[in-house]
């Protein structure tokens, strides 16, 4: 495997969580330079043997917003 898919969800506290596509890895923090180095940390604890461990990860950030229609 090359490459690894997070989506990336900022919370409405201002917090962030990512989740892997594909595999059972999530993590969170409260700001987006924390969020990547738990990613590289969640990668770590995942992948056992770091030959098997993906070489690129791809970051989607989504963000939701409600706007009042009234």
């Amino acid at each position: 495997m090359k490459e690894i898919f997070f989506m990336i969800s900022e919370e409405q506290d201002g917090s962030f969580t990512a989740r892997a596509i594909g595999h059972s890895i999530f993590t969170e923090a409260d700001d987006v330079d924390t969020i990547k180095l738990n990613i590289k940390e969640a990668m770590l604890c995942h992948f056992e043997d770091i030959s098997e461990m993906p070489k690129v990860a791809h970051l989607h950030f989504v963000k939701d917003e409600i706007m009042d229609l009234v």
